[in-house]
């Protein structure tokens, strides 16, 4: 497995900004949508293109695509939908599946309810939108849901990760054979008693949208 922070001054600015209490929820979605095409931009950097033929003004060229299966982008549920625009905008052609999670408060374990993905993933480059790495309970219950539908690689794009969820992460997936990598904006200090991320930013789904 392997751990990209990506350190760059404009993702630690938004980051700030983000992280602040004061920041409102309208605010809070128009940044979280500029951090994560910064992010993605990082998480991309290996995703599969094929050879194109093509022609310019001034004569041919050899260029690149995204090469079939195409990428598929998958959310988590609700957090995440917050981060599919600024996904998709850096890459419009890739599909999009959803997955729904939700993590018990008592037992910090996490339990699908709902999916909307292709039965069959061979082949495919998963990116998966999750805004928070804190226990990586929902991050390994949801790449264990898409290595037994036949994802070959993994990549999971968070805004922030703590120690313990990466640890768990590596644990949990140390003799699997598929890729997987985790690209965020910073890796903060520790979780808490309650399994929040310190210094964090808080609920992300309920600052992205309100406490429902």
């Amino acid at each position: 497995m392997r751990i990209h922070v990506a350190d760059h001054p404009l993702i630690s600015h938004k980051l700030t900004a983000l992280r602040d209490e004061r920041t409102d929820s309208p605010t809070f979605r128009r940044l979280a949508d500029e951090l994560v095409t910064l992010l993605a931009y990082e998480a991309t950097r290996d995703v599969r293109v094929t050879p194109i033929q093509i022609r310019t003004p001034v004569g041919p060229t050899l260029g690149v695509k995204l090469a079939a299966p195409r990428p598929l982008v998958v959310p988590i549920l609700r957090a995440g939908l917050g981060m599919l625009e600024g996904m998709t905008r850096l890459m419009p052609t890739a599909e999009v599946g959803f997955l729904g999670m939700i993590r018990d408060e008592t037992t910090l374990q996490a339990s699908t309810y709902a999916t909307r993905l292709p039965d069959d993933l061979s082949g495919r480059q998963c990116y998966v939108l999750d805004p928070m790495l804190a226990t990586g309970g929902t991050l390994i219950a949801a790449c264990r849901f898409l290595i037994e539908r036949g994802a070959t690689e993994i990549t999971a794009i968070c805004l922030l990760a703590a120690p313990e969820g990466v640890t768990a992460l590596r644990e949990a997936f140390e003799t699997s054979t598929v890729p997987i990598t985790v690209v965020t904006g910073a890796m903060d200090e520790r979780l808490d008693e309650h399994g929040y991320i310190v210094p964090g930013l808080g609920d992300a789904g309920d600052r992205l949208y309100g406490v429902v």
